[in-house]
């Protein structure tokens, strides 16, 4: 059985109304989504499924952390992620004005899998630049020797801003055509 099959929801047997999943999502479920970024994560993802006659809301929150990179210092740390959002599922063999947080289903189908939708939802909540976070004596937590070579690497010389004379006649061009 693939593991992903865990995060599979049947709809058609539940009664018109609000039922709750809850899911856990751990290394394995990283292992089984191909070409994952994220090998190391503790999470749990909570939906609240409100099934309706002729389509399916699911609120779904995730909480916990994955296991990343520092972009600063290049050691692992443990990133808290959060996230919240709505999906909507209807049921219609149509896919017209669809957006991102609405999925249309053949109302022949009786299950959704989230996996994928759960595995997005988390690489979305991955901040751009991932470095250590502050301890309480807002000091960074980087690997400190690392941090030391940084600064002796470091260039603190002024940089020579030599403009190609070019940009300055284009400039010009743009003035004067803006003041006409």
């Amino acid at each position: 059985m693939n593991y992903i099959n865990k995060y599979r929801i049947a709809y058609q047997g539940l009664s018109v109304g609000l039922h709750e999943f809850d899911f856990d999502i751990n290394d394995k479920f990283f292992e089984s989504i191909e070409y994952s970024e994220i090998t190391k994560g503790q999470l749990t993802a909570q939906v609240l499924v409100n099934k309706l006659s002729q389509m399916l809301e699911l609120t779904i929150k995730i909480n916990g952390t994955i296991e990343v990179c520092c972009d600063r210092c290049l050691e692992d740390f443990n990133l808290p992620i959060s996230f919240s959002g709505i999906l909507f599922v209807k049921f219609s063999g149509s896919e017209k004005d669809l957006d991102d947080n609405v999925i249309c289903l053949s109302p022949e189908e009786n299950e959704i899998n989230l996996a994928h939708y759960i595995y997005e939802s988390i690489n979305l909540s991955i901040p751009l630049k991932r470095v250590h976070p502050l301890n309480k004596n807002g000091k960074s937590q980087c690997n400190p020797e690392m941090i030391k070579k940084i600064k002796e690497h470091q260039i603190n010389a002024p940089i020579d801003e030599d403009v190609d004379p070019r940009w300055d006649e284009l400039k010009k061009l743009m003035e004067n055509n803006n003041n006409k």
